[in-house]
């Protein structure tokens, strides 16, 4: 089995609304998350968690404002791309309706 590195991308409208959201609001977000948890067992290694905003480093600076769409993180298992992609069908963050989108990475690591 190989691991994926799954980033959540979403657009800064979505990042604003979820920022505002109340608990109520972001525990009932959480709720088809929750059951794609469930539904794909242990092919979920890590269901890593939203991200904040970023800063960019490089050689010769340390404080380089990010502006980037990466509002989150999984790590799935699968044999293969197809694999990983079938893990994520139907995954909750598709569904929304807002321009959202995933990236899958696979991991070079042997």
């Amino acid at each position: 089995m190989k691991n994926f590195l799954v980033t959540y991308h979403s657009t800064p409208e979505s990042m604003e609304a979820m920022a505002s959201a109340t608990p109520e609001q972001m525990a009932e977000g959480m709720k088809p998350w929750m059951e794609w948890q469930e539904r794909v067992g242990s092919s979920l290694v890590e269901m890593g968690s939203p991200l904040c905003a970023s800063q960019k480093l490089t050689a010769s600076s340390t404080d380089g404002a990010c502006s980037n769409s990466v509002t989150g993180y999984s790590i799935i298992q699968a044999d293969d791309m197809a694999g990983a992609k079938k893990v994520l069908e139907n995954h909750p963050h598709l569904g929304w309706d807002n321009g959202a989108w995933v990236e899958v990475h696979e991991s070079m690591a042997m």
